[in-house]
C-alpha cells in the first residue's frame, strides 16, 4: 500500500502541471485581460459591478497614467482595445506591472515554479497577497462544504437504507415524493424562499441574513458561540443540502437494493443469519463502496462550485465568490491560485477515498490490481 500511495502522490505532479498548462493556454486566447481592465477603468468604460481596483499595483499606475496626443498610432497602445490616446509608456508600465513584458512560456514556468513553493504572489486589483485572501475566505467555504457534506451523509445514508429495506412501503413512497420535489427545486430558489419565510422577509425574522457570525461574536460566552455560528449557517446549509440530500439518498437506496438481491445475501439468510446481521455484516460493506466513491466529488462541489450562489444570496464572502469575481476581473493570480489549490485538494481527497475503500473492504488491494 505504501508503494501505491507514493505512486499516486507522484502522479499528482504531472496532473497539476497539465491542469495549469491547459488553463494558462485558454487564458491566453480569452478576450480581455488585466491591462484592458485597467484601461477600461481609466477611460471610464468599465461598468462591471465587480470592479475592485485598489490603491496599490495597477491602481497606483492608473493615478500616474497620462493621456497624450498621437499615442493611438503607437503599436504598444494599439494592441489593447480602448488604449488609443493613452501614453505608450504608461501601457508598457502596465505590462511590466502585470508581468506581460515577458514571453508567455517564461510567465508559465515562473508561475509553476512559484506555485510549487506555494508562492501565489499578489492580487492584481486587491492590496493583499493571494494566500492571505484565500486564508481570509477559507472559513466560510470550509464551514459550508464540511457541514453540508456531513449533514447530507448523516441523513441520506440511514434514510436510503430504510427505503431499501422497506422498498415499496408507505415510507418509501412518501419519502420518494419528498426527495423528487427536493431534487427538482434549485438550491438558490429554495434559499430565496427560506429568506422570505424566516429571514426578515414577508413572514418571520428568525435567522440572520448575512455573515458567518454576529457582530458581537467575540463578546459572546464560549457556550454561546457555537449556537451563534450554527444559527447563521442554518439557512445556507438547508439550501445547499436539498439537492445533494436527494441524490445521495436515492444512490444509497439503489446501491443497497442491488446488493440485497444478490446470491450471497440469499445464502446468508438460508444459513439462519438475522436480517440485521445480513444487512450490516455483509450488505453494508459492499453497498457503501459506491457511496464512498461519490464523496470526493460531493465534497469538492460543496466546497467551491456548489456554494457560489448560496454565498451570494446570504452575503457570505467565501472562496466561491472570490474565484467568480476574480475571473470577471481578470485577476489571474487569484484565478490560478484557487484553481491550483482546489485541484490539489481534489487529488488528495481522491487518494483518501481510495484508501477508505480498503478500510471498508480489506479485500480490495490496489497494489495487486495495478500489478
Amino acid at each position: 500500500m505504501t508503494a501505491y500511495i507514493l505512486r499516486r502522490i507522484l502522479l499528482m505532479i504531472p496532473t497539476l502541471f497539465g491542469i495549469l498548462f491547459v488553463s494558462f493556454v485558454v487564458i491566453q486566447f480569452a478576450p480581455g485581460g488585466p491591462v484592458e481592465r485597467v484601461i477600461a477603468q481609466l477611460t471610464g468604460q468599465d461598468t462591471s459591478a465587480t470592479s475592485r481596483i485598489s490603491g496599490s499595483g495597477a491602481g497606483e499606475l492608473m493615478r500616474q497614467g497620462t493621456i497624450g496626443s498621437g499615442a493611438a498610432a503607437d503599436p504598444v497602445a494599439s494592441k489593447y482595445r480602448g488604449a488609443q490616446g493613452l501614453d505608450p509608456q504608461f501601457i508598457k508600465e502596465l505590462e511590466r506591472q502585470f508581468g506581460f513584458d515577458k514571453p508567455a512560456h517564461e510567465r508559465f514556468f515562473l508561475m509553476v515554479w512559484n506555485f510549487a513553493r506555494f508562492d501565489f504572489g499578489k492580487s492584481y486589483f486587491r492590496d493583499a497577497r493571494v494566500i492571505d485572501l484565500i486564508i481570509e475566505k477559507m472559513p466560510v467555504s470550509i464551514s459550508l462544504g464540511l457541514w453540508m457534506t456531513l449533514l447530507t451523509y448523516a441523513i441520506s445514508i440511514p434514510l436510503g437504507i430504510a427505503k431499501a429495506v422497506r422498498d415499496g412501503s408507505r415510507l418509501d413512497v412518501w419519502s420518494s415524493a419528498f426527495i423528487v420535489v427536493g431534487y427538482a427545486v434549485p438550491g438558490f430558489l429554495f434559499a430565496i424562499l427560506l429568506i422570505v419565510l424566516f429571514a426578515g422577509g414577508s413572514f418571520f425574522s428568525i435567522f440572520p441574513l448575512r455573515g458567518l457570525t454576529s457582530d458581537n461574536f467575540s463578546m459572546l460566552a464560549w457556550y454561546e458561540k457555537p449556537f451563534d455560528y450554527f444559527w447563521h449557517l442554518t439557512l445556507p446549509l438547508i439550501s445547499m443540502a436539498l439537492g445533494a440530500f436527494a441524490t445521495m439518498t436515492l444512490l444509497t437506496k439503489n446501491s443497497f437494493l442491488d446488493e440485497i438481491r444478490k446470491q450471497y445475501v440469499i445464502t446468508a439468510r438460508m444459513k439462519g443469519l438475522s436480517e440485521r446481521r445480513v444487512l450490516y455484516g455483509h450488505v453494508f460493506r459492499n453497498a457503501m463502496l459506491i457511496i464512498i466513491a461519490g464523496f470526493p466529488g460531493a465534497f469538492i462541489h460543496a466546497f467551491f462550485t456548489g456554494s457560489l450562489l448560496i454565498e451570494t444570496i446570504f452575503s457570505l464572502d467565501g472562496l466561491g465568490l472570490l474565484g467568480f469575481e476574480s475571473v470577471l476581473n481578470r485577476d489571474y493570480p487569484v484565478v490560478f491560485a484557487t484553481l491550483y489549490i482546489f485541484s490539489l485538494v481534489g487529488l488528495v481527497v481522491n487518494l483518501i477515498s481510495d484508501l477508505t475503500y480498503t478500510w471498508v473492504d480489506p479485500r480490495i488491494d490496489f497494489e495487486t490490481r495495478e500489478a
